[in-house]
């Protein structure tokens, strides 16, 4: 486990992935005295709330580990010092989720006859459960091609061998079905290219065998007859492979080809995570007798990103990353043009000109922008509300929600085992980055590219109008009539964005179940993912004002007379986000 060490320049090279360039001086001061905050959200709150919440001691806050107990800790105190009503487990603010992990066994064994192969080389697990089976061979086709593909009939019972074909679209792999099928083995390992994640045999290999945690949820609502469709066990094999099953080379098989007898016996096993994984839920009560059923969600996520596996020269991925990749880890693939690297190296020089001695390395992904600053402006609002007299008629539900990170568990496990009845969450609130959006901050990509920057009050909303009109405009009016001054920028909320951000964060689970929503971020930037992500690096005037606004939308709909109209169709909760 790593920490932030001090190491002479020259050593830094040696223990950095990416190359040593350095970056602009941090506006704010490295650490923050904590101050007692007050009712209104104010810079000062914000500032020492998202010290303590992104601080080295939190070690990146990675869902299952001390570090997110501890963060988590934090929010439960701090809202049971507010005298919020918990709406946890059992009386408390915790709802644990099954967060559970899956080691793959390596004894596990695929053999055509009494010929085993070779784990690594010519096969790999793409599914998640165990499976034991013995099974003939045959050929189904190529993956995709859906008019040519093997009948039912021919494939029951069997295992399906198919190819990928030229341009393999491995994503559909791991939705891949044939019914009637026992299994399938499809001939991809031979055609990736590259290292890393998805690369080359060693990339790929060790990216498919880690242990992975999941959402272990037998209880998860199902849709309609899903019960009966377990996942068929799928694999991933090599050319040579799928040789020694048939007589014949792939090539110059027809669609339905008999093939040899394979057996299987995969196992993986399934222990829990060393520490509790949790949501945590609390609510402020509605003064009005006939509203107070009816809550108004706020929400964002508690978890980051952990440790690196080795420490890096933090000021210098700030720089290079500025220049070459300046949203962060989605330009994780750009390389520097000759002229980026002479930029890079000419700012370098300056830098260690004005800034001798060590150089500051870290390995600790705190999230102060990413979701941080959404966690600390829920406390912030949850403060301000509770000190109001009268409360909003409406109550106000917390949930910092776990595993965002992962793939939403934790927003998926809250909507759908909710600790209040569903159909009584009357809107969403979502907030994840909102404590940037500088003029120099690259926040994303138009639908056709072209690059987007923040600036003055600068503010994405995604998501405001997809059910509920009438919450859109009301953010608009709130905004204009309240004298917020955000500036809102709504390029990533239009039909076909390719970054499908209304699919990517916590207010989908929400919405899926048709609950109106209305997620709010300050956008990309260079230290998205990366461990320069760091409190100093905030913009906390900008975040007072987008908190501040938000805690407005959320008291007037919370005040509305009426439920918000939800004049959209509901999408299906089961179904593919689009």
């Amino acid at each position: 486990m790593f920490r932030r060490v001090s190491l002479p320049f020259a050593a830094v090279l040696a223990v950095s992935a990416t190359p040593a360039l350095l970056s602009a001086q941090a506006t704010w001061p490295r650490h923050h005295t904590p101050q007692p905050t007050q009712a209104a959200i104010t810079p000062g709150d914000l500032t020492t709330r998202l010290y303590i919440f992104a601080d080295d001691s939190m070690e990146g806050r990675n869902l299952g580990t001390l570090g997110h107990v501890k963060a988590t800790d934090y929010l439960a105190a701090e809202v049971k010092r507010m005298g919020l009503v918990p709406a946890g487990d059992d009386g408390t603010y915790f709802q644990t989720i099954p967060y559970d992990m899956r080691a793959f066994d390596t004894l596990s064994v695929i053999a055509v006859g009494s010929t085993k192969l070779a784990l690594g080389s010519e096969w790999l697990p793409s599914g998640s459960g165990s499976t034991k089976l013995s099974a003939s061979a045959v050929y189904g086709g190529v993956l995709g091609d859906a008019e040519h593909m093997i009948s039912a009939a021919k494939a029951k019972g069997k295992l399906v061998v198919l190819t990928v074909g030229e341009n393999p679209d491995f994503r559909a792999m791991r939705g891949a079905r044939v019914p009637g099928a026992a299994a399938l083995a499809i001939v991809a390992l031979g055609a990736n290219r590259g290292g890393g994640r998805g690369g080359g045999r060693g990339g790929f290999s060790s990216f498919l065998l880690r242990p992975r945690g999941f959402l272990n949820d037998p209880d998860a609502p199902q849709p309609p007859g899903a019960q009966a469709q377990a996942p068929t066990p799928t694999f991933q094999i090599s050319a040579e492979a799928a040789a020694k099953m048939f007589s014949k080379p792939l090539d110059q098989l027809q669609v339905g080809a008999s093939g040899k007898k394979v057996s299987v016996d995969v196992r993986y096993k399934v222990e829990p995570m060393p520490y509790p994984s949790r949501n945590v839920v609390a609510i402020i009560p509605g003064s009005d007798p006939q509203l107070r059923g009816e809550y108004i969600a706020i929400g964002a996520h508690s978890d980051h990103n952990g440790i690196a596996p080795r420490p890096v020269a933090e000021d210098s991925i700030r720089i290079f990353n500025e220049i070459v990749r300046p949203e962060g880890a989605d330009d994780s693939r750009n390389q520097p043009t000759p002229e980026q690297q002479q930029q890079v190296n000419t700012e370098l020089a300056v830098y260690r000109s004005l800034h001798p001695g060590p150089v500051r390395v870290d390995s600790i992904y705190n999230g102060a922008d990413d979701d941080g600053s959404g966690s600390v402006a829920m406390l912030e609002i949850a403060e301000k509300i509770q000190s109001m007299n009268p409360k909003p008629k409406r109550s106000i539900l917390f949930v910092w929600h776990a595993g965002e990170e992962k793939g939403l568990l934790g927003s998926r496990f809250y909507t759908d085992h909710p600790t209040v009845p569903r159909d009584s969450i009357v809107a969403q609130l979502n907030m994840d980055m909102i404590s940037r959006g500088d003029a120099s901050d690259e926040t994303g990509r138009t639908k056709d590219g072209t690059a987007l920057h923040g600036g003055p009050g600068y503010l994405m909303v995604v998501g405001s109008r997809r059910l509920s009109t009438e919450l859109g405009d009301l953010i608009e009016k709130v905004n204009s009539e309240d004298n917020h001054n955000v500036v809102f920028d709504y390029a990533f909320d239009v039909e076909g964005h390719p970054s499908r951000i209304y699919c990517r964060s916590d207010h989908y689970e929400y919405a899926r179940y048709g609950i109106p929503i209305a997620f709010f971020t300050t956008g990309l930037h260079a230290d998205y993912h990366q461990v320069s992500d760091e409190p100093e690096n905030v913009d906390y005037a900008h975040f007072a004002q987008v908190t501040n606004l938000i805690e407005d939308v959320a008291v007037h709909v919370a005040d509305l007379d009426h439920r918000l109209v939800v004049d959209h169709p509901k999408p299906d909760p089961f179904g593919v986000c689009r």
